[in-house]
Parts: C-alpha cells; sequence; structure tokens
C-alpha cells in the first residue's frame, strides 16, 4: 500500500461491470469478495479493488468516512 492509496479508492470510479459509475470504496463488499474468488483484474484497478476488498473484509471501511467528506 501506498501513502495516497486511501484517497485514490475514495475519487477512483469503477469504470466497467455491474458497479461502473461507483467509486472503488462504495462497491459493496459481495462484488469485491467475487473479485477475490475470480481473480482481481491486472493493473491499478485490480490493486485497488483488493486494497478495498481487504478493508472491507476487515472491517476497516469507516477510515475511509473522513476522506469522502473531502471529496
Amino acid at each position: 500500500m501506498q501513502a495516497d492509496d486511501l484517497q485514490l479508492l475514495v475519487i477512483t470510479i469503477m469504470p466497467y461491470g455491474k458497479y461502473k459509475g461507483r467509486t472503488i470504496a462504495d462497491l459493496p463488499g459481495n462484488y469485491l469478495n467475487w473479485f477475490a474468488r475470480k481473480g482481481f483484474p491486472h493493473g491499478e484497478i485490480g490493486r485497488l479493488l483488493q486494497l478495498m476488498q481487504e478493508i472491507d473484509h476487515n472491517g476497516l471501511s469507516a477510515l475511509l468516512t473522513p476522506l469522502k467528506k473531502d471529496v
């Protein structure tokens, strides 16, 4: 994880799929878990999805709330 990754989670928009148009931070846990089972995409989006899945799985999504207020 890099220093700006948490900020990227609240500003990066999901570019495709069922939840296209939502920020990575607002994706539902079951969708993130689906990627964890099937495989995360390559590149930056996949890295952010994997990070968000780990945050969500560990019950740490509230850490992103203050960052969402800044957007």
